[in-house]
């Protein structure tokens, strides 16, 4: 690897406000991390970045503001353990000297909220014990029925057409259902939860509004738990000793939704796709040299749900990877580019089994807490849909799959299979409350490892 040269200006110096001659030559020469180049080929950015600096590089984000993207597999479990970085967002200097716009993107993911995301040391720790032991009291064979039923029944809606979009009619949906049963969410609100989560995050126009609807719904689901407890987190939250108020539990159920609903989404797009456009890949499924669970720590190594997570700051000036941090840059955790390190994978075309060492849940004490439900959700869901319909296949070629991308993630936007139909009555479908239109723009999850029958029945 290459040593990095000296920080540029822009990292070194009190940023100046975006616009101005001196901001203007301080951020000479960095490339952006966003825009149509970037987000069409990340992986080639990654690269470029990574000959010219090593381990850790500058970038641009929306309004020129400088940050640094960590590209390391070591470095980035650097920052993510050591205590010379941190997720309080309050040490960014940038929005201490108004060099971040009122209306920046930036802020909706960045801005300091009481939240175990956001937060270190003891107050972090109050937070984090009262999120884990919550989500541990999940019962986990009921966690198992609820993914069979919610998958048998979205499997049921189009079984009988022969064709379906995987991502649309399952992908989407399955995550939606079984988190909202988890938070005590009304069924017949998921999906539109779901949409609305969607739209939240991609920074759209009808954004606002998708989180104003999810907020009004946690809200009154946080007032009718409070009378009327259940086995559900809402209510394992409320009754914890950590004595979160009634606003940090509303909070921490929105973040739940935000980081298990999209990523697992993802997730079982990626796994699918792959299943249905990689032979070798299929092969060793089919052939029982790989079982789902290890397919999907692949999927994990080369196309983690979030590609870059913008939530760390430097609490002192610091060396990272050979180059020069100064307190309050912020220091971007590079999930995908980690993943393809040369120094830990040289060559990307061997197999990862076995090996979960991905950065994709990240680590240290912001550790994703809920990752498992992910997995069991993205197992078991994927495992009865082949089991169901083996005899899937694109039904466009693959360079014609839906991808969007932008700084933050790549994401499949519609799957389009087909199969022989299958003669058998639809079940009732899932009801929706209408809700804002979902956009296709952008943005880690408990429970036991599901078995693979799919893939057992075929090993020799």
């Amino acid at each position: 690897m290459t040593t990095p040269p000296p920080a540029p200006t822009a990292h070194t110096a009190a940023p100046a406000p975006a616009g101005c001659p001196a901001h203007a030559q301080a951020t000479r020469g960095l490339r952006p991390l966003y825009g149509p180049e970037a987000e069409a080929q990340p992986y080639a950015l990654y690269e470029r970045l990574r000959a010219e600096h090593g381990a850790v590089a500058p970038v641009l984000l929306y309004g020129d503001v400088p940050a640094w993207l960590v590209l390391g597999h070591r470095e980035n479990l650097e920052v993510m353990r050591s205590s010379r970085f941190s997720s309080d967002s309050r040490h960014w200097r940038a929005v201490r000297e108004g060099s971040v716009a009122a209306d920046s993107p930036l802020l909706p993911i960045t801005a300091w909220q009481p939240l175990v995301a956001l937060t270190d040391g003891a107050e972090h720790a109050r937070l984090r014990t009262a999120v884990t032991e919550s989500l541990g009291r999940v019962n986990r064979h009921r966690l198992r029925r609820y993914i069979t039923r919610y998958t048998t029944r979205l499997i049921g809606e189009f079984a009988v057409s022969g064709r379906a979009d995987l991502v649309a009619d399952f992908a989407r949906k399955l995550p939606a259902l079984v988190v909202c049963q988890q938070l005590g969410i009304p069924e017949n609100d998921a999906l539109t939860v779901g949409a609305a989560v969607t739209d939240m995050i991609s920074g759209g126009e009808t954004a606002l509004a998708s989180n104003q609807l999810v907020v009004k719904l946690l809200h009154d689901l946080v007032e009718r738990k409070k009378t009327h407890p259940g086995d559900d987190l809402a209510s394992h939250l409320l009754e914890h000793p950590a004595g979160l108020t009634d606003e940090e539990v509303r909070e921490h159920l929105r973040l739940v939704l935000v980081a298990a609903l999209e990523p697992t989404a993802n997730l079982i797009a990626s796994a699918l796709r792959m299943v249905l456009t990689d032979r070798r890949f299929r092969g060793h499924l089919s052939g029982g040299q790989m079982t789902l669970p290890d397919a999907l720590e692949q999927v994990l190594w080369d196309h983690p749900p979030l590609a870059v997570v913008p939530t760390r700051w430097a609490t002192g000036d610091t060396q990272l990877g050979g180059t020069r941090i100064m307190a309050g840059d912020m220091v971007m955790l590079g999930l995908a580019a980690g993943n393809v390190d040369p120094s830990i994978r040289p060559d990307l075309t061997v197999p990862m089994q076995g090996n979960r060492s991905h950065l994709a849940f990240g680590a240290g004490v912001h550790e994703c807490p809920g990752q498992d439900l992910g997995r069991a959700i993205a197992e078991a869901g994927v495992d009865l849909l082949l089991e169901r319909i083996p005899d899937l296949h694109l039904a466009v070629d693959d360079d014609q799959v839906q991808v969007v991308g932008t700084w933050m993630a790549r994401r499949i936007t519609s799957l389009p299979v087909a199969f022989a139909p299958r003669r058998e009555e639809r079940p009732g479908a899932v009801q929706q409350r209408p809700a804002p239109p979902v956009r296709h723009d952008v943005a880690p999850v408990l429970g036991e490892r599901a078995g693979s029958r799919w893939f057992r029945r075929r090993r020799p």
